[in-house]
């Protein structure tokens, strides 16, 4: 796969490499979910999206992958590209695994990524590429453990993995620290930070660990609308952010 290098562009690309939201309105029933929200993810760029429970973070993700009706506009513009859709990553809030499931990452992988049937053995070929796969997270030694058996940090790498088979031009990430700890999403946060630099990506990611912040480029405050955005100091220090949050620094969790 050849690498087309954006960073010299990044955060200012005017909008000819971005992913690109303007009005996006979402209704679910009669409840009003997102509305009027509009932010352009430059190429290179890694944002993170912040709120309080039910802010709307998932949905505006589901909305950018096409699985929710919205209203509004969601486009990506790439000289690369042309008129082809993006190849979009995505990573889901972390499951829940039986600590008792026999299923090994290489059986995921497979089940998720091929259309090889899951009752026969794994051909070595596949086996092969699928180390691949995990090396791009450094995770190779993870291939024969049993998912139940995983870690926070290692399920993380896992769906990592997946999302980057093949390598998208976009990678949304629900909550990736929910479940690590402060060690593993320090991990978390470099390895992102290498893998935008090696693949040329743009990465949006939704948090509640407020500490994580200064290794983004920008942060978007949500709340069905967007409050705030701006660099990770001036969002923290906004007004909409003291209102919402005050003086809160700790982890926290929703659906949304």
């Amino acid at each position: 796969m050849k690498i087309i290098k954006h960073r010299n562009c990044r955060g200012g690309c005017q909008g000819k490499c971005c992913l690109k939201v303007e009005h996006l309105t979402v209704r679910l029933g009669e409840d009003l979910i997102l509305e009027d929200v509009g932010f352009h993810l430059h190429c290179g760029e890694l944002i993170a999206l912040i709120g309080p429970n039910g802010a709307g973070k998932s949905s505006l993700f589901k909305s950018i992958l096409g699985v929710i009706p919205y209203q509004g506009s969601i486009s990506f513009q790439s000289a690369v590209l042309g008129a082809q859709k993006p190849r979009i990553g995505y990573v889901p809030q972390s499951p829940g695994f039986d600590p008792g499931d026999p299923v090994s990452v290489l059986d995921l992988f497979v089940a998720s990524t091929t259309r090889w049937p899951a009752f026969l053995p794994v051909p070595a070929k596949l086996r092969r590429k699928v180390l691949d796969c995990l090396a791009r997270v450094n995770g190779e030694e993870l291939i024969d453990k049993r998912v139940g058996s995983l870690s926070g940090g290692q399920v993380q790498r896992v769906l990592l993995a997946m999302a980057l088979e093949p390598v998208p031009n976009l990678l949304i990430l629900d909550e990736p620290m929910s479940g690590v700890d402060m060690e593993g999403e320090q991990q978390l946060l470099e390895l992102l930070d290498q893998i935008r630099e090696k693949y040329d990506l743009s990465i949006l990611l939704s948090t509640h660990d407020f500490q994580t912040l200064n290794r983004v480029d920008k942060v978007i405050l949500l709340q069905k609308r967007i409050l705030a955005v701006g660099t990770p100091d001036d969002v923290l220090h906004s007004a909409p952010f003291q209102t919402l949050f005050g003086s809160e620094q700790q982890k926290g969790g929703d659906g949304e």
